[in-house]
């Protein structure tokens, strides 16, 4: 099975591997002013809602006639202030701007995929975190159990997550753990996802403003191995689940194929893509929204509420108890039902522990 490498960045992945904060340096009004100009630029330009563009550009002239950003020398307070100006009007969890103590490069606009260098030296760096697949086991009761940090390009995911989910194959249960996944690519979404369904499924439409397109989402045809359709699937979330790791969750819920346990995700449903303002400063840009085609809305703002609602410690030893109960229930050996419930047994005092 091949996946085409796609250079651009649709949700964005947040990996728990963060690298060290950027060092600090101290910036004039020149530059605060390049960057606010820029970056309204780039929202009315871009911004998915361009009423809401508007909006936050008023609101940023009028604190710039206050002169409220005249004081801020630090870019890393800079960047911060400005995040939460766009924020507190938008309510755009997406919508972030950033500095850099580096002088960002300026990137030329090209046609065609990036360069071969280009997308081996990105492959390597995502294959030091194993492409999101932090880990796969068999828990208690024939339990699949998959902790998946981020949905990382499906150009470079494909062989670790067709080994992941054909490791799964042999389980009764699967729980797929999204509580440290912050998002990223939506063809990694729906590859996963096609491990749970027999038939192809409508999952999920991307609106994107500049060019005025939607496009589709649908399960694969075809995923190597076996699939776990049938088999019941619980996916747990904490408010750290963001972005393309909420679309996961979301399609499952609305197509009543998983039992969520855990907490309310972060709300985040606007992809888009990152906008150089200056020297130091950079903005990501949601430019599109996410559109469910069963809810014919996204959770952006709301999150996604758990079906099962725990605190994100509890969701993982919840999620389990539920899964042997259900496996316990449908199964029809005695012999194996008797030992299903010594696990249940074990998962209830552990999980009454865990509490106190």
């Amino acid at each position: 099975m091949r996946f085409t490498v796609v250079a651009l960045t649709i949700f964005a992945a947040v990996l728990p591997a963060q690298p060290p904060p950027e060092k600090d340096l101290n910036i004039e009004a020149a530059e605060r002013n390049q960057a606010i100009d820029a970056v309204l630029d780039s929202l009315n330009k871009r911004y998915v809602f361009p009423e809401v563009a508007s909006k936050m550009e008023s609101d940023i002239r009028e604190r710039q006639k206050r002169k409220e950003y005249d004081a801020i020398i630090s870019a890393r307070e800079f960047a911060r202030v400005l995040t939460e100006n766009l924020q507190a009007v938008s309510h755009d969890k997406h919508l972030r701007v950033r500095h850099s103590f580096d002088v960002i490069p300026q990137r030329p606009q090209r046609e065609g995929p990036p360069p071969p260098e280009e997308v081996e030296r990105a492959r390597k760096q995502m294959a030091k975190q194993n492409f999101g697949f932090e880990k796969v086991e068999r828990l208690n009761g024939n339990i699949g159990y998959l902790d998946l940090r981020g949905f990382l390009p499906a150009g470079f995911v494909g062989e670790t997550a067709v080994a992941a989910m054909n490791l799964l194959a042999n389980s009764d249960a699967v729980i797929i753990d999204v509580r440290k996944n912050g998002g990223g690519d939506p063809a990694t979404v729906a590859l996963i996802t096609s491990y749970l369904f027999d038939d192809v499924t409508h999952l999920n439409d991307l609106y994107f403003r500049p060019n005025d397109s939607t496009r589709q989402w649908w399960t694969l045809p075809y995923v190597p191995g076996r699939k776990l359709a049938g088999k019941p699937v619980y996916v747990l979330t904490s408010k750290r689940t963001f972005s393309a790791a909420e679309e996961f969750t979301y399609n499952l819920k609305n197509l009543k194929r998983a039992t969520i346990v855990g907490e309310t995700t972060g709300g985040g449903a606007h992809p888009g893509g990152g906008a150089r303002l200056s020297d130091h400063f950079s903005a990501f840009i949601p430019s599109g929204r996410a559109i469910n085609p069963v809810s014919k809305t996204n959770w952006e703002g709301t999150g996604v509420e758990p079906d099962v609602k725990v605190d994100q410690e509890l969701a993982l030893k919840t999620a389990h108890l539920l899964a042997v109960k259900k496996v316990r229930e449908a199964e029809k050996d005695q012999r194996l039902v008797s030992q299903l419930g010594e696990v249940v047994l074990m998962l209830e005092k552990e999980l009454s522990a865990q509490k106190q």
